[in-house]
């Protein structure tokens, strides 16, 4: 559930299609994005039981260490593009602002955070050119919990 007004229209993102644009000014530490709807969560094991180019496997995310949830049906969140710079935080689920974000600016998050561990999405940072890869699991409870932290603290 996305917890401030938005539209979804072409993103700034080079190659992205579109992107999510909150319409309101959002204070950082803020919840932008609360999981609802949530009716299953798969282990690594079940999740790899569906064919590579399924709905199930493509909208998966690494909710918790091997375990994930898959949403096939293609909802407003699904639009968040990634960046290496995001002006917003995944957290186990929720996405927060990582600074304070403008009306009419588009949401962005690192895509790192809900990759499986060592997975290579199929295209490489528009802005860097580098590889996007999920990072072990550990690193990533570390990373967005310190980010998350020094965001809520100030």
């Amino acid at each position: 559930m996305i917890v401030y007004q938005h539209e979804i229209k072409e993103s700034l993102v080079p190659s992205a299609g579109k992107g999510l644009f909150l319409k309101e000014k959002v204070r950082q530490g803020s919840v932008i994005v609360a999981p609802d709807k949530i009716n299953r969560v798969l282990s690594e094991e079940e999740l790899h039981r569906f064919h590579p180019e399924s709905p199930e496997v493509h909208s998966s995310i690494r909710w918790f260490e091997n375990f994930y949830t898959s949403t096939p049906e293609w909802t407003d969140e699904c639009y968040i593009n990634h960046s290496f710079e995001p002006n917003g935080l995944w957290h186990l689920g929720f996405v927060f602002a990582g600074r304070d974000i403008e009306a009419k600016e588009e949401l962005l998050i690192d895509y790192r955070l809900i990759l499986a561990e060592g997975y290579e999405i199929g295209f490489k940072d528009s802005l860097t050119g580098e590889p996007i890869i999920g990072l072990k699991w550990e690193e990533k409870l570390h990373r967005s919990t310190r980010t998350l932290l020094s965001l809520i603290q100030k």
